[in-house]
């Protein structure tokens, strides 16, 4: 069993923690927010990634369920191909707690906490617009398309600035939520359209390679948004660099996840429904400095 002992030989449980690769602070600070709270709860925990890769997020259930966890945290490895690990987890008797991204079925887990990306990207839009003066040839990166996220991000984008015929998007390019192929993809966008005014993009990651490949070429001039509220987009914010982001609360919503789970664990239930959205809030230079690890300070 995934008990272990601890101070006074009362046995933990645990809970496991799956998300994609920690390269990405975001799914760090899900991770380490997730931690903290278990451990404050009592419980021992077990932090795994599976790297965006469904089989290899199917093997991580399998040693999790073999361990006899009590409960899963997952940032899930794709809207369709995370519904069978799930469905196991569940058949096995251990609840899942997911955050950041949605599967496509209900009742199989027992909370999908989300933020609110349709609304944080209208948020976003609405200050990219401001930004590029309702005016001018721009640039959509968008994410993994295996991700419903970068749908909905791209929808909320689109819904906004498709109201201002004077915005002309002149390319749309996936750079799988990357930065390294954000810079590649940036490079040739740029020798394809040099007059583009702005750079609108699916998240934090995707923005600072974006705008390390505009500064290469010496266009500062180039209004970037990104998505997600990094500490890295904050710092180039804060410098004069990329003009805004939009923060979604991951370690918050790791938190409250692990809450969640430690209610139902007890209960049986956690009274709340199964979806649950969080709202975005737009980080721009009047706030940037309150912004820490994914949290908004007062």
């Amino acid at each position: 069993m995934a008990s272990t002992l601890i101070a006074g030989n009362v046995l933990a449980d645990t809970i496991a923690i799956i998300t994609p690769s920690h390269d990405n602070p975001f799914f760090k600070a899900e991770a380490d927010g997730a931690e903290a709270r278990a451990k404050e709860l009592g419980y021992d925990t077990i932090v795994l990634v599976h790297d965006d890769d469904a089989n290899k997020q199917s093997e991580l259930f399998d040693t999790v369920i073999a361990r006899g966890v009590k409960a899963i945290i997952l940032d899930n490895a794709g809207a369709d191909a995370s519904v069978a690990a799930v469905q196991k987890a569940k058949d096995a008797g251990i609840p899942s707690f997911l955050i950041d991204r949605e599967i496509t079925a209900t009742g199989v887990a027992v909370s999908q906490i989300v933020s609110n990306n349709y609304q944080g990207a209208q948020l976003g839009a609405e200050e990219f617009i401001r930004l590029m003066g309702e005016e001018g040839n721009y640039v959509e990166l968008v994410g993994k398309e295996s991700d419903t996220n970068a749908g909905i991000r791209s929808q909320g984008y689109h819904d906004v600035i498709d109201q201002f015929p004077d915005m002309k998007m002149v390319a749309r390019q996936t750079a799988n939520w990357s930065q390294t192929e954000a810079f590649t993809v940036m490079e040739s966008i740029l020798q394809a359209n040099p007059n583009i005014k702005g750079v609108i993009s699916g998240n934090d990651t995707m923005a600072m390679g974006a705008w390390a490949a505009l500064e290469a070429a010496g266009r500062k001039d180039v209004i970037v948004v990104g998505f997600d509220g990094s500490n890295d987009v904050r710092d180039s914010i804060r410098a004069s660099g990329i003009k805004a982001t939009v923060l979604q609360p991951a370690y918050q919503q790791a938190q409250l996840a692990v809450t969640q789970a430690d209610k139902y664990i007890k209960t049986g239930s956690t009274g709340l429904d199964e979806k649950q959205l969080m709202d975005c809030v737009l980080i721009n230079s009047e706030n940037a400095g309150r912004l820490e690890t994914f949290a908004l300070s007062n």
